[in-house]
């Protein structure tokens, strides 16, 4: 192997529950607008359009029992709690059928954005990577093998700020199930193992601000706190 002519990025990994293992992380997905009640909240048609996609970067993920360092040139920084899908297998176009396969495991995220700066990037039709790609905007709990957990296709997945209830929902919810979503994405890029994809949120996101603990979890899967310091 040829040396590299700087230091070789470190590796990527989440943990997996209740084991001293990692799951190594090549690319971040998310689906955009996949609960209709979030899609009607934030102004927009809840029918069964095409999904579409966005990325963060996985060096933007945050492991569990670390704080979400609160990000400069923003005032408006919003949760989203989402249900996480690991791939162990990957590929192009995939049929809906064969996608489950494709799935290592499973956790409960949070996609933070800076609303105000995607409400700027969405008027002047401009990308979403500073509202969505920045550091430390993917807080995840530790996986859950899908040998252990299934496959979830219904459960409660809710986010809590301060003790309060802000968003609550059911994966049954979702208007394009996981399976689907996999076929989907295929269908944009080659999937490979290593790919982490954010399911969407359902509604109730909201700002956040220094000192707040959010709590979020997912049944079946677990719970995640962070801390924004």
């Amino acid at each position: 192997m040829a040396e590299t002519v700087i230091p070789a990025p470190k590796l990527v990994t989440l943990p997996v529950a209740g084991t001293d293992s990692v799951f190594p992380v090549r690319r971040v997905y998310c689906v955009g607008r996949n609960y209709a009640d979030h899609a009607i909240e934030m102004g927009h048609d809840p029918s069964r359009e095409p999904p579409f996609f966005f990325q963060k970067n996985a060096d933007n993920l945050l492991p569990a029992g670390q704080d979400f360092p609160y990000p400069s040139l923003s005032s408006n920084v919003h949760y989203e709690v989402e249900f996480v899908v690991a791939l162990k297998h990957g590929g192009a176009n995939i049929a809906v059928e064969d996608a489950l396969d494709c799935v290592w495991g499973y956790a409960v995220g949070i996609d933070m954005t800076r609303r105000d700066v995607q409400d700027v990037a969405k008027k002047m039709s401009r990308p979403w990577e500073a509202a969505k790609a920045f550091e430390a905007s993917a807080p995840v709990s530790a996986l859950v093998a899908a040998t252990d957990a299934g496959h979830l296709d219904h459960g409660a997945i809710w986010l809590d700020v301060n003790g309060t209830r802000r968003q609550s929902g059911d994966l049954n919810q979702m208007i394009w199930k996981v399976p689907e979503i996999i076929a989907e994405l295929s269908k944009l890029f080659v999937l490979a193992p290593g790919d982490v994809i954010m399911t969407g949120t359902p509604a109730g996101v909201g700002a956040i601000v220094a000192g707040d603990v959010m709590e979020c979890g997912v049944d079946g899967i677990g719970t995640l706190t962070v801390k924004v310091a």
